[in-house]
């Protein structure tokens, strides 16, 4: 009796579907794939591709305090950890509807997340956070979760096509990009420090040919969701521009990028922690300045070489003008920082490379270098080298170990005895850095 009234029902709902279907066929079939679409991500049909990497590695600071104190000025906290450390650098995972080369009106999308230790200072490079507290590497944590990236894309049909991406987006600015393993060495550089990591905006970009192409945009400023300011005060703005140059034989090219805030910009900073610049209760701010930053980098791979070899440069040159005090009291000066690093790559053979970089950072106080009252000390300086062997020895599988030394005014903080407030000391270094790192990337 069950299954005969089962069937039943059944054969009324058939009955009626196709009685709709002929009413209405072309409502129905909409319906349909509305229903099917809502609740199936078909990757393949729909041009929705999921990539990404798990980066882990193991890193020795031969200076440095037992208690894993951030040590070394200029460096990224998660290669400062005293002593050894093994880390789990960051899970990213990308996923993205890329537009087709066709110069037709079309969008897409892109969302970027990390999660693990980078993480954690991707968020806030500062050693201090916004409520004053330390945030140092013996705070590292691998559940931290970082939105890199998160924004549409669309392209108007004008000229040779004229793009768009709206939302939040990488910057524009320097020649080593977040993702460790797209960069020749394992560790961030000095330069990269300094630079900005993502806005919250708009961005446009054109390509007027094979040789040259140009960015304009306009966001909140660095390092920020809310509009550019320090301390909550004012509504300012900063304004991106590049334009890129690549040679005829597609073997080089010459990037000139350019960051004007029209406000104290958030969280660009190296002295002062990196953070909002103006959080601790020492200083005050009314909200207003300026800063600008210009940065070229380019690369070069001779054609005699085969591909096996790649030289690189990257420069840097900013200046803030800060209305505020420090201490209460001290105006803030004027600040002017600038730099530049050489890169070199040779591939010996398809499994095996040697990666080097140099670096130079300079400043006119120590707002780009640490923390200390910048009306005292004047024409500070940074330098480091890194040496890096690549191993591609499994697809998709890279292992590296790396060698740095970095040195410079106030490179080294005196934490070998422990660290108690107020007795940090800056010395010239050296600091002695040793790690590995291995990426499955997907």
């Amino acid at each position: 009796m069950n299954k005969q009234i089962k069937f039943a029902l059944l054969a009324l709902v058939a009955v009626a579907s196709l009685a709709l279907a002929d009413s209405d066929s072309d409502v129905s079939a909409k319906d349909t794939k509305k229903i099917v679409q809502n609740n199936f991500l078909e990757t393949e049909q729909r041009g929705i591709k999921l990539s990404g990497y798990v980066d882990a590695g193991y890193s020795y600071n031969f200076t440095g305090a037992a208690n894993g104190t951030s040590d070394v000025t200029g460096r990224f906290c998660s290669d400062t950890a005293g002593k050894g450390d093994f880390n789990l650098y960051a899970v990213k995972l990308a996923l993205e509807k890329a537009m087709s080369s066709e110069n037709k009106a079309q969008a897409g999308f892109r969302t970027d997340v990390m999660i693990g230790e980078d993480a954690n200072y991707l968020i806030n490079r500062g050693q201090f956070t916004t409520n004053g507290s330390t945030q140092e590497n013996d705070q590292q944590n691998s559940n931290a979760l970082f939105l890199e990236q998160a924004y549409v894309s669309i392209r108007a049909p004008v000229g040779n096509g004229w793009d768009f991406k709206v939302g939040k987006f990488v910057s524009i600015l320097g020649y080593e990009v977040i993702e460790r393993p797209a960069n020749m060495n394992v560790t961030y550089g000095l330069l990269w420090q300094q630079m900005p990591l993502y806005y919250t905006g708009v961005l446009s970009s054109y390509k007027f040919d094979d040789y040259l192409d140009a960015k304009l945009g306009v966001v909140n400023g660095s390092q920020t969701d809310n509009n550019t300011t320090t301390s909550g005060l004012g509504d300012g703005c900063a304004v991106l521009a590049a334009l890129n140059v690549t040679a005829p034989g597609g073997n080089a090219n010459w990037s000139n990028n350019f960051q004007y805030s029209s406000n104290n910009d958030n969280n660009t900073w190296q002295g002062l922690e990196n953070s909002s610049t103006f959080s601790r209760t020492e200083e005050s701010s009314s909200g207003t300045g300026y800063t600008f930053i210009y940065n070229s980098w380019g690369n070069w791979a001779p054609k005699f070489a085969d591909d096996k070899l790649l030289f690189a440069f990257n420069a840097l040159l900013g200046t803030a003008h800060i209305n505020g005090d420090f201490n209460g009291g001290t105006t803030f000066p004027d600040t002017t920082w600038y730099g530049a690093g050489a890169y070199a790559k040779y591939q010996i053979n398809d499994w095996f490379s040697l990666m080097s970089r140099g670096e130079y950072l300079g400043g006119n106080n120590t707002f780009k270098m640490y923390y200390a009252d910048p009306s005292t000390t004047t024409g500070n300086s940074l330098w480091e080298y890194t040496l890096t062997a690549g191993f591609n020895v499994i697809d998709n599988l890279l292992i590296r170990a790396e060698y740095r030394l970095d040195w410079g005014t106030g490179s080294v903080n005196n934490f070998q005895t422990g660290r108690t407030s107020g007795s940090e000391v800056n010395v010239p270094g050296p600091a002695h850095y040793a790690g590995a790192e291995i990426v499955y990337s997907f």
